[in-house]
């Protein structure tokens, strides 16, 4: 049995009931977040022990257990009279059949949750039950409070009663007084009972939107296998083509488009939903510059043009007639535009067209997305920036989309100070979305600003450290066909060895490598050879601390997987 020991009084308790430890460790640390305290035990009967010592706001009950089972523990509970209101959540690992579901029901069990746990979802039910067992106290508390008013009320007439031979316009006032009081008290009586009523209404809306939440889940797990199978089979078919030998340079060029076409697609959804989860968490950090909006539509452009081409529609640009500046991150502003964009692509039919404009508002920039496709209900437009919302489920189970992209659109541009806005006339009238932020003085643009980019460098002796072989292989490759020089290591421990006798002006070098990190391996390269290498780390984490780890360990450079092609140029090239 474990306790996290030593709560404020004004935490309420979680009884956790599971006879694996290490599913109490999982519910500990899905339930933590809550501040709240948990008392962790084994068994069924151990729970009933606790229960005898102490009140618990919530319980997690295992269905599954050696001795007394999750429905005999819940059948004792509710026996008692102390614990019958206390709310129990079954967990269980297996399918539940309904008569074994309407038992536990029976037995007052308010809730079933599956294995594997979805940590938002039960968290969010232990939450509401804790802050119905929370209200409950308050009522309580408030019962005995109007009852000690009532023993002074009665006292206060007692004392009228035994000083009935005091003038009467002395008693008139203390009967006034007392009146008063008593109206007083009503009064708050009835705002409790109001507010008891408005906290129930609360609740009722809190479990339609778990229901809610429920549904969307399940649906965003549906479309993300879809959207992840449907740039999977083009890749897998253009691998056939290619491994039958028999295709010309014409269908490999082609071939080749298509694999780059999808990998894209699916380096932008996996962005998408890393986005996601770092907004939820106040993770994403703005890299802000002076941002010249033309600049951001045209590479929104260029990364959308792939899509607008497959479906031949049109997308008409139209720059602002005079440079536009706004304060922003310009890698972020480009996600914002692109996002707008392939929604618009993707809910406009072949054939049909997009528009594409900016211009200033006094001290605002505004940056509009049309498009002639299915257009928005009204009822649509209120909730289309909200989390997983599909708003037309047949056509986007069609076209595509996870319901995030919208999302980190309203995000990203609120961060910058700024605001987004949906518009449509009704369905199949078209939409338009307009993106409103804060506009920069104009700047005429010097020398510095007009610097060329660098030119090509000489080639290049680089080594690749990977024990994955086709990525090394692939990655060698790639670098072979720019110009350099490579070598592969699939073993990290050979690693030194090769880069004594190579002396590589580059390094790549994969984190995730068994026998020696990529961490360690940087450390013993930079105390043998010092600052001769530029070091460049490869691996699938990009948050800032990944990032600052790298940094410390000596790394030069820091590469999320997949890698961008033309970083790995940029970076060869450089002196």
């Amino acid at each position: 049995m474990t306790t996290i020991a030593d709560a404020p009084a004004d935490r309420a308790r979680i009884l956790l009931v599971d006879d694996q430890p290490a599913r109490l460790l999982t519910y500990e640390a899905i339930l933590a977040p809550l501040g709240e305290e948990l008392v962790a035990v084994q068994s069924g009967e151990e729970a009933l022990r606790r229960l005898m010592e102490t009140e618990f706001a919530v319980i997690l009950l295992d269905v599954s257990m050696p001795g007394l089972d999750g429905f005999e523990t819940a059948g004792l509970i509710h026996a008692h009279p102390r614990f019958e209101n206390t709310p129990i959540i079954f967990v269980t690992g297996v399918h539940v059949g309904e008569l074994d579901r309407l038992e536990g029901y029976r037995l007052g069990a308010i809730d079933y949750v599956q294995i594997p746990l979805v940590p938002d979802i039960l968290r969010s039910k232990v939450a509401v039950l804790v802050e119905l067992y929370r209200r409950r106290r308050e009522l309580r508390a408030l019962a005995q409070s109007l009852a000690g008013e009532n023993a002074s009320l009665a006292q206060a007439n007692l004392a009228l009663q035994t000083e009935r031979a005091r003038e009467y316009q002395a008693l008139s006032e203390t009967l006034a007084a007392a009146n008063a009081k008593l109206s007083e008290t009503n009064s708050a009586l009835e705002t409790e009972v109001a507010e008891r009523r408005h906290a129930e209404q609360v609740s009722l809306q809190l479990a339609t939107s778990l229901r809610k939440l429920d549904r969307r889940k399940d649906e965003f797990l549906a479309t993300l296998a879809h959207e992840l199978r449907n740039p999977l089979a083009p890749i897998r078919n253009a691998v056939a083509v290619l491994r039958g030998g028999q295709a010309g340079e014409a269908t490999v060029a082609h071939t080749l488009e298509v694999v780059d076409r999808q990998v894209r697609q699916l380096v932008r959804l996996v962005d998408d939903l890393l986005d996601v989860s770092r907004i939820s968490y106040d993770r994403i950090e703005l890299k802000c510059e002076r941002v010249e909006v033309g600049a951001v539509l045209a590479a929104a452009r260029d990364m959308i043009a792939p899509s607008i081409e497959q479906r031949r529609q049109v997308l008409t640009l139209d720059p602002p007639p005079e440079p536009l500046y706004v304060h922003g991150d310009p890698h972020r502003l480009t996600q914002v535009v692109g996002n707008l964009l392939n929604n618009a692509s993707k809910y406009t039919p072949p054939g049909g067209s997009i528009g594409l404009a900016a211009r200033r508002d006094g001290e605002r920039a505004l940056v509009a997305v049309v498009d002639d496709g299915i257009g928005l209900a009204a009822e649509d437009l209120r909730n289309v920036f909200d989390l997983f919302v599909q708003v037309d489920s047949a056509r986007e189970h069609a076209q595509g989309g996870l319901g995030i992209g919208l999302t980190l659109v309203k995000r990203l541009v609120e961060m910058h100070g700024g605001s987004v806005v949906a518009e449509s006339e009704g369905r199949g009238r078209g939409a338009r979305f307009t993106v409103n932020l804060p506009a920069l003085a104009e700047q005429p643009q010097t020398a510095e600003s007009q610097a060329a980019a660098p030119s090509p460098g000489a080639p290049r002796r680089v080594v690749v450290i990977d024990d994955n072989r086709d990525a090394a292989d692939m990655l060698a490759l790639t670098l072979q066909m720019l110009g350099h020089e490579t070598r592969s290591v699939y073993d990290p421990l050979l690693a030194l060895d090769v880069i004594t006798g190579f002396a590589p002006h580059v390094a790549f070098v994969d984190l995730g490598m068994p026998r020696l990190g990529g961490i360690e391996l940087a450390g013993m390269i930079r105390a043998r050879f010092g600052g001769a290498i530029r070091l460049v780390a490869l691996t699938g984490w990009g948050q800032p601390a990944d990032r600052e780890r790298t940094r410390e360990a000596g790394f030069d450079f820091h590469f999320v997987k997949p890698i961008d092609l033309a970083q790995v140029e940029k970076l060869c090239a450089c002196e």
